[in-house]
């Protein structure tokens, strides 16, 4: 593809998943540690949820709702982009396997080690404090038929959907910049950017998180690698979201930034008032018990 002459990397969004899957699974290379992925996804996310809807005993679990949900409107039109989240990360895999082929083989598998230590990192809350909100019990769709058939929806804070796009994008952009290719994919970058805010918009849109989730989900991930996502990165992430369209009044959509933006920085300053090296979920797990409980 070509623009003015020069040419310009097919768009991410283009990327095959079902070939990404065949050269990932089909190398040994990536094999073990795309399969360990796997099965950490499967264990700490349906099976941790799962056996808490079945056994709802083990595990407290706090409604996660918040006034400022009332204002976002309930889009179904919005689950293409809400389901898309695992296609973002693995169309991204094969974008660099593409361009940088061996070049970029131990980033790719470090990649896919760190999204499934993410759900493990997610769940060390799960395990403790679950949550909730209310969502529509919509089958208009036949993709909500299967959200609510496979998702007990019990693990709200924080947001996997959104610690997921952060990792992406923030990763992408620091493998490109190690190639000095910045400038050369800086259509690339912006691209999924804000195809993370568009996911990020879109569980709410949907109703599958609260406001609470999202600052939730940032802190989680400033803990989780500060030097991906520093507090500077998340401001400006929740900078960009409700920017585009007219689904919400400029003074609402400014009020849910702001809101996102301050309960981040509470969560920050409670970890860091725990000191060096405090257990990073402290401040979400006291967060979910000042939320009313589920009966």
């Amino acid at each position: 593809m070509k623009k003015n002459g020069k040419a310009v990397a097919r768009a991410i969004a283009d990327e095959s998943v079902p070939m990404t899957f065949v050269r990932v699974l089909g190398k040994s290379f990536f094999r073990t540690t795309a399969l360990r992925c796997l099965a950490s996804i499967f264990r700490n996310f349906f099976f941790l949820q799962w056996r808490s809807a079945l056994f709802p005993w083990k595990i407290p679990v706090s409604r996660a709702d918040h006034p400022l949900d009332e204002s976002i409107p309930f889009f179904p039109h919005k689950i293409n982009t809400y389901i898309d989240f695992v296609a973002f990360w693995i169309r991204t895999l094969s974008f660099l396997l593409r361009h940088y082929d061996q070049h970029v083989r131990v980033q790719v598998r470090d990649f896919l080690k760190t999204m499934g230590e993410l759900y493990a990192y997610a769940a060390e809350v799960y395990s403790r404090h679950l949550s909730t909100t209310y969502r529509p019990f919509y089958l208009g769709r036949l993709k909500f038929i299967s959200i609510h058939t496979l998702d007990p929806h019990l693990m709200c804070i924080p947001s996997l959907h959104v610690m997921v796009v952060i990792r992406t994008y923030t990763w992408f952009e620091k493998i490109i910049r190690s190639f000095n290719d910045d400038s050369r994919f800086a259509s690339r970058i912006e691209e999924l950017r804000r195809g993370a805010i568009d996911i990020t918009e879109a569980v709410l849109y949907i109703k599958q998180h609260s406001v609470n989730c999202i600052p939730a989900a940032m802190y989680a991930m400033t803990r989780y690698n500060g030097e991906l996502f520093p507090p500077e990165e998340a401001e400006r992430f929740a900078q960009g979201l409700f920017t585009r369209g007219k689904n919400l009044s400029s003074a609402e959509s400014k009020e849910i930034r702001d809101f996102i933006i301050t309960l981040y920085k509470q969560f920050l300053f409670r970890g860091e008032e725990q000191g060096p090296g405090s257990d990073w979920k402290i401040p979400l797990l006291e967060f979910l018990k000042t939320l009313p409980v589920v009966k």
